[in-house]
Order: C-alpha cells, then sequence, then structure tokens
C-alpha cells in the first residue's frame, strides 16, 4: 500500500495546534489513511460522506462515528486520491474550562484523549465539515512546532482492513495518547 504522503502528512501533524470554539489542542496522535489506495479508508469507496476527502487539501472532515461522536479528520490530498489524517488525541493548551464543561468529570489530561473525545472538546460538529484549517480564525491549525517531537508508530486502532499497517503515529511518551484497541473483526 502506498501512502508516503499522507504519512509524511500526518507525522507533521504531530505538536501542531488544532483551535476549534474557544478550546485549542497540541496534536499527539494520529492515524494517516490513504483514501483510494487503502482498504481501511472512508474514501476507498466514494460516496457522499467521503466526497470532502476528494478535494482541496488541509479541510476539515467531521464525520459522526457509531451514531455516537463526531471525528474529525485533516484532508491531505493529493485532490482526487483523498488521503486523510485522522485526529485521535491532544492535550488542551487553550481554554480548558471550556474543554472541561464540554467533558465533566473527566481528568485534564483525558479531556481528548480518543478522537470522539478529542471532537467534543474542541466543540466540533458536522457545522466544521469543510472548514479551511488553514484560514487566520475560527476552527484552523497552528504552525508546525519549532521542534520536531520524538515520534512512535503502531497499527491503526479499530479497523477491520488493513489492519497491520503501522500508521498511527503518536509523540512518544506522551500521557494524552489513547490505548491501542485492534478491531476484533481484524
Amino acid at each position: 500500500m502506498t501512502g508516503s504522503a499522507v504519512v509524511s502528512n500526518a507525522r507533521g501533524l504531530l505538536g501542531r495546534v488544532l483551535h476549534g470554539h474557544g478550546v485549542a489542542v497540541r496534536i499527539t496522535e494520529v492515524e494517516a489513511y490513504g483514501g483510494i489506495n487503502d482498504p481501511a479508508s472512508h474514501a476507498y469507496t466514494r460516496t457522499a460522506r467521503s466526497e470532502i476527502m476528494y478535494g482541496a487539501p488541509w479541510r476539515l472532515y467531521v464525520y459522526r462515528s457509531y451514531g455516537m461522536h463526531f471525528c474529525a479528520n485533516v484532508v491531505t490530498g493529493p485532490t482526487e486520491e483523498a488521503s486523510a489524517v485522522l485526529v485521535r488525541a491532544g492535550q488542551v493548551v487553550g481554554g480548558i474550562e471550556t474543554a472541561r464543561m464540554r467533558r465533566p468529570a473527566v481528568k485534564d489530561v483525558a479531556l481528548a484523549r480518543g478522537p470522539g473525545n478529542l471532537a467534543r472538546a474542541l466543540g466540533l460538529s458536522l457545522d466544521d465539515l469543510g472548514t479551511d484549517l488553514l484560514g487566520s480564525d475560527g476552527v484552523r491549525l497552528g504552525e508546525p512546532p519549532a521542534t520536531t517531537p520524538d515520534i512512535s508508530s503502531g497499527p491503526r486502532v479499530g479497523v477491520s482492513k488493513a489492519a497491520d499497517v503501522l500508521w498511527r503515529f503518536w509523540i512518544t511518551g506522551d500521557p494524552t495518547v489513547s490505548a491501542y484497541r485492534r478491531s476484533p473483526r481484524a
């Protein structure tokens, strides 16, 4: 399976800050999805839901997972290849009181641990679908960190196809990173 561009983009998101609705989260864990070349990707088969992934890069792809929570992906392109990076976890670095209100009775280290929790902490919803993440206000990505963090990799969480592809990346030793759970269907 090819995907050197999406892997590079995924690794490059680690340490960047994702801003959304009064909260800022430093990204500590991501998963790369190679679009049309990756059977685990939503875009492997083109559908109305995955159409955003076939467009311009650096847009936000938000979807509802299991009908319960939202997940956020950064579309990385190239256009028509439909690659994207799932933002799995992060450390709240701004707006912590707002994040605590959105996720009451949760320890600070876990406020944005896991993709659904991260989206909830940021207040993301389907209204944010298609947002240009390189804009200067609203939901947006901050600049890359001054220094590249130490990065670990492993298999993606919960996928049944291409389950052994090592396209999950995280900042080594960061306490906000989520636990690995292999899909029982893998």
